[in-house]
């Protein structure tokens, strides 16, 4: 049986950390900016970890 393939789209979006962790960036950021405060555009440009309960999920996609 063959290799499966990667998810091309999902390898685009995720990186891993040091210590294994994925480590993702936010949505809600492409558009419509002037209606969110700069408290909340600051806090989606920074990235964040995968949640531990989507980890298995998106681990067999990696």
């Amino acid at each position: 049986m063959p290799k499966m393939k990667t998810h091309s789209g999902l390898k685009k979006r995720l990186k891993k950390t040091g210590s294994g962790k994925l480590k993702r960036s936010h949505g809600y950021v492409s558009h419509l900016a002037a209606n969110k405060t700069h408290k909340q555009k600051k806090h989606l440009a920074k990235s964040s970890t995968v949640h531990p309960s989507d980890y298995k999920r998106i681990k067999s996609r990696i």
